[in-house]
C-alpha cells in the first residue's frame, strides 16, 4: 500500500485562441469561447452560460494568461497539466501554439506532459457528425519519427512529468493506431535512441475494449461516461416516449451527479489503470439538444469522488511514484467540464482539491510528504 502522496493532473484544452482553420470552418474568431458564450438554460434549473471569474475570458497567446492558469491550478494542489496535442499525421498539427511557446520560453514554472487526441475532427459539434473537417491518419514508421522529433523538446524538458523517470504521454484512442504494438515498440525504441530514460506510456481506457496494456502500454486510464439516453430506455416504451418528448423540446440528456459518478470512480481498479474524476460536465453549448448534462454537481460531491480515487491509488498504483489522479478538466468551458472559477461556484472546486489533499496527508502520508506538498 502506498503512502506516497497522490499527483493530480488536470486536462488541459488549448482551443482559446484564433486559427485560420477555425475561422473557415465555424466563422472569423472562432475560440471555445464561442460555445461558451452562446449557452442558454435547456431545462429549469439548468446552469447556463458559465462565466469566467477570475481568469477571464482569456486568450491563450499570451503568456500573462497562461502564467496566471498556472499559479492558480499550484495554489490548490494540483501537479501539473495534460495538454491535449493534435498530431493529424503528415506533420498537421492543430492548436499546437499555447503549448509550443510554453516550451520555447520556459514559462510558467509549472509540469506538464501530453495527450496524444488521436481522432478524426468532424462537425458533430454542430450537428453534423459526417462533415469531415481533420482526418486522422497513420502514415506509418517515417511520420511516427518526425512526430516524436517534435515532441522531444518537450520530452528532454525539465517539467515534463515522469513516472520513474519516464516522460509520461497519454494516447487517447490507443486501438486506433494501424499495428499498437509495433506503434508502441518503435517509440520506446526512438526514445533511447534519442538517451531518455525511456517513456511511461499511458492508453485510455473504454468499457467494453481491450487492456491497453495488453499491447505494451505501461498504464491506461480509466475513462467511462454515462449511458446516452437511448441506451438503457428502449427496452422501455413509457421511459422512451417520454425521453423523445424532451428530445424534441430540445432538452438534452440528464444524469444526476450523485448517481453518475460511480460511472466515473468505480469501486475497483486494476493495478495499472488510474482513475479520473470528473467535477462536472455539460457539452450542451457545443451539442444542444444531443449534449449531455451531468447535473447537480457541487464541491463537497466532488470531494467525497475524490476521495474515493484517493482511496483506489492507494493500493492500485502500478510504481512507487505513479499515484497519478486526473482531473477532467481544467478549462473545458463548452463542456460545463472546468476547474477553473466561474461567477456561480467561485473557488469551490478547488477548494475541494485542497481540502481533500490536506485530509488524505493528514490521514494517510508521512509527516514529511504533508509538509511537502502543503507548503
Amino acid at each position: 500500500m502506498s503512502s506516497s502522496p497522490p499527483r493530480l493532473i488536470a486536462y488541459y484544452l488549448p482551443q482559446f485562441h484564433p486559427i485560420k482553420e477555425n475561422d473557415q470552418w465555424w466563422g472569423k474568431g472562432f475560440t471555445e469561447w464561442t460555445n461558451t458564450a452562446k449557452a442558454k438554460p435547456r431545462f429549469p434549473g439548468h446552469y447556463q452560460p458559465h462565466v469566467p471569474a477570475d481568469l477571464g475570458f482569456y486568450d491563450l497567446r499570451l503568456p500573462e494568461a497562461r502564467q496566471a492558469q498556472a499559479d492558480l491550478a499550484r495554489a490548490y494542489g494540483i501537479e501539473a497539466f495534460c495538454y491535449y496535442h493534435y498530431w493529424f499525421g503528415n506533420g498537421r498539427q492543430l492548436l499546437e501554439r499555447p503549448f509550443e511557446e510554453v516550451v520555447a520560453s520556459g514559462e510558467p514554472e509549472f509540469p506538464f506532459c501530453l495527450c496524444w487526441a488521436n481522432e478524426t475532427w468532424s462537425g458533430i459539434w454542430h450537428g453534423s457528425p459526417n462533415r469531415i473537417l481533420m482526418q486522422q491518419e497513420y502514415p506509418g514508421p517515417e511520420d511516427d519519427q518526425k512526430h516524436f522529433e517534435t515532441l522531444l523538446p518537450a520530452f528532454k524538458d525539465r517539467r515534463y512529468l515522469r513516472v520513474d523517470g519516464k516522460p509520461v504521454f497519454l494516447i487517447y484512442r490507443p486501438f486506433d493506431l494501424v499495428n499498437p504494438k509495433a506503434t508502441i515498440e518503435r517509440w520506446r525504441a526512438m526514445a533511447k535512441q534519442a538517451g531518455l530514460a525511456g517513456l511511461h506510456l499511458v492508453g485510455i481506457y473504454r468499457t467494453g475494449s481491450a487492456d491497453p496494456e495488453g499491447v505494451g502500454f505501461d498504464a491506461s486510464i480509466y475513462n467511462r461516461n454515462p449511458p446516452v439516453r437511448g441506451w438503457e430506455t428502449w427496452r422501455n416504451p413509457l421511459k422512451l416516449a417520454y425521453n423523445l418528448c424532451l428530445e424534441k423540446l430540445g432538452v438534452p440528456t440528464i444524469y444526476q451527479y450523485e448517481k453518475a459518478v460511480s460511472y466515473f470512480v468505480p469501486d475497483t481498479l486494476p493495478k495499472t489503470r488510474y482513475p479520473t474524476v470528473v467535477h462536472a460536465w455539460d457539452n450542451s453549448p457545443r451539442s444542444g439538444k444531443n449534449g449531455l448534462v451531468i447535473h447537480g454537481s457541487t464541491p463537497n460531491l466532488f470531494r467525497k469522488a475524490l476521495r474515493k480515487a484517493f482511496d483506489l491509488t492507494r493500493t492500485s498504483s502500478p510504481t512507487s511514484d505513479g499515484r497519478l489522479v486526473f482531473l477532467k478538466s481544467w478549462n473545458e468551458w463548452a463542456e460545463g467540464n472546468h476547474l477553473e472559477p466561474d461567477l456561480r461556484d467561485g473557488h469551490g472546486y478547488l477548494e475541494a482539491i485542497r481540502s481533500e489533499i490536506s485530509h488524505e496527508m493528514e490521514t494517510h502520508c508521512s509527516n514529511a510528504d504533508t509538509q511537502n506538498i502543503l507548503k
